[in-house]
């Protein structure tokens, strides 16, 4: 039986920026599942059980720091790597990031390789 695909939540509010990260992921075969906030990344990841999320950080109605700590405070979705994708590199939003519970974080323009490294990392391929 073949294994089964990882499941990755793409989490950003950018048309642009999801269809980048679809074009990079597309290549390495995963099941992409796209939220478009924060509220609705809270929401997927309860339904859908991702085995690792991609998450912006500014978005409307809720943004990745707070999605990511409240992820991280409920015991269904605590487990799950969190890889922060922003155009904020600066030292205080990388703390911030941290400190909200993220597992790595990657700036904008996204690099291929450097975030297909760090999922075949978090996912232990």
């Amino acid at each position: 039986m073949p294994d089964k695909k990882k499941k990755i939540l793409l989490v950003d509010d950018s048309k642009t920026v999801l269809m980048m990260e679809q074009m990079i992921l597309n290549k390495a075969a995963y099941e992409l599942v796209i939220a478009n906030d924060g509220r609705q990344a809270i929401a997927k990841a309860n339904d859908e059980h991702p085995d690792l999320i991609l998450m912006d950080v500014m978005m409307p109605e809720m943004g990745g720091f707070e999605a990511c700590a409240h992820l991280r405070s409920v015991e269904a979705t605590r487990g799950i790597p969190i890889i922060m994708v922003t155009t904020r590199g600066e030292a205080e939003s990388i703390e911030k990031g941290y400190a909200s519970g993220c597992s790595d974080y990657i700036t904008k323009p996204i690099n291929g390789m450097e975030l297909l490294s760090k999922l075949k990392n978090y996912l232990g391929e």
